[in-house]
């Protein structure tokens, strides 16, 4: 075992105190949530259905609503199968509850990296296997189990180069905790090539792709959307989805050039940090009256003068990209100084919004790369080609191109679903045999 990795499991040992003060601290920022965090240190946890129970695993919001689909699907396939999800933050615990999760899946925080907590938490649920998504690999949590015989499987995870970068400085222990893996499946070649680099497993690593891509589509809510289109009234629309703060002021500028050569155009932002809102609206501010922007956390309506809706809500992403025929995939306009890492695409396209994006994809270059090579995607530089993209996007024939390409790609995006599904229900075999 590496020595960083024995220093940091030694050190989890006493680790128990900072755990539950950073709790409590965050739970008095409204960060944590306030009734269920005590799941995180093992405590008040649901029930335990009988059965077989699959263990989950992803961080946040994007990575498991990346895993709907995938359990939807399994669920479906094994009626006697149960599922346990878990998740760090207190959004990924609201998007859940706000789309709605498969039948026998149940959402539990994630256990704090502790031998305490994850102790609780093995016992607990006494999980048949363990699957975590991406790359969130807690060295207490992911020992712990292959200590206990836990069957475990890496889905969906990939590796930029900035990342790469990162954890070259303590390859020992990214190889030692990947080897505890029985199975792991990469997005993408570059990924296998690096996690290599890393000290990853060459015979246990294969291609999946990205399991996003074939996301079923994000759900709708047809009274508030019908609600919403009657206050729109056929204005032309463009959505700008999951910005981050630093490239908003950008945006701004593109709505403001935008009304230029189409007075009536309506911008819908919605925020990657619902928390950060107040944000978005200071940038708003910036060129807009106050009379021209509109929140939808505060309940306000679109009127004839609003020039900026803000759709600061959870679980109604679905909701807006069927609002407007062209998305800002957002997360990746050039800001100086400050690179950023793009935001899947595919959300967008399989709801029929035409892509547009920046370049800074770094994180779904594959994806964004595929979706060029079809003409699936038009990319812009900077707030004046967004502005006249926009524009040109609310013409039906513009779009159709766009539109086509994406739908040849979304096509193929079926793979990913299928291959992890195979690789669980090998699992899952496996399991029947133990």
């Amino acid at each position: 075992m590496p020595l960083l990795l024995r220093l940091y499991l030694a050190f989890a040992t006493v680790s128990a105190p900072l755990w539950r003060l950073a709790l409590r601290l965050r739970q008095r920022k409204g960060r944590e949530d306030a009734v269920r965090g005590r799941e995180k240190l093992g405590y008040g946890l649901p029930a335990r259905p009988d059965g077989a129970l699959l263990w989950f695993h992803a961080v946040s919001v994007g990575e498991s609503q990346a895993l709907i689909t995938l359990l939807d699907r399994l669920t479906a396939q094994h009626p006697a199968l149960n599922v346990l999800l878990t998740t760090h933050t207190l959004a990924s615990a609201n998007a859940l509850e706000a789309r709605g999760l498969p039948d026998r899946v149940i959402h539990a925080y994630a256990p704090a990296d502790y031998p305490g907590a994850v102790r609780r938490v093995l016992a607990h649920w006494r999980p048949d296997a363990l699957i975590v998504a991406e790359a969130d690999m807690w060295p207490v949590m992911l020992t712990r189990a292959h200590r206990a015989g836990v069957p475990m499987m890496l889905i969906n995870t990939h590796v930029t180069e900035r990342r790469y970068r990162r954890r070259s400085r303590m390859a020992a222990t990214n190889g030692y905790l990947m080897n505890l893996f029985d199975r792991i499946l990469v997005q993408d070649e570059a990924s296998m090539e690096r996690y290599k680099d890393l000290g990853a497993p060459a015979d246990k690593m294969s291609v999946m792709g990205v399991l996003k891509a074939a996301s079923d589509p994000l759900p709708d809510r047809p009274d508030e959307r019908a609600a919403l289109e009657a206050q729109i009234g056929g204005r032309p629309v463009w959505l700008a989805a999951s910005t981050k703060v630093i490239e908003e002021p950008q945006l701004m500028q593109a709505q403001a050039l935008a009304l230029r050569d189409c007075p009536d155009m309506l911008f819908l932002i919605a925020p990657r940090q619902r928390t950060e809102a107040d944000r978005t609206e200071t940038a708003a501010r910036a060129l807009f009256a106050p009379e021209a922007i509109a929140r939808r956390s505060r309940g306000e309506p679109i009127t004839a003068a609003t020039k900026v809706y803000i759709a600061d809500t959870i679980g109604e992403m679905g909701l807006w990209y069927r609002l407007a025929p062209v998305a800002y995939t957002g997360n990746s306009l050039r800001v100086a100084g400050t690179p950023l890492t793009g935001k899947n695409p595919f959300e967008a396209v399989a709801l029929g919004a035409m892509v547009v994006h920046g370049p800074d994809v770094g994180n779904f270059t594959e994806a964004y790369g595929r979706l060029k090579a079809a003409g699936g995607a038009l990319e812009v530089a900077d707030a004046a080609a967004m502005a006249r993209a926009v524009v040109a996007a609310q013409d039906p024939a513009f779009r159709k191109p766009y539109l086509d390409g994406a739908a040849r790609v979304q096509a193929e995006n079926m793979h990913p679903l299928a291959v992890s599904l195979a690789a669980i229900e090998a699992l899952i075999a496996q399991i029947g045999q133990r």
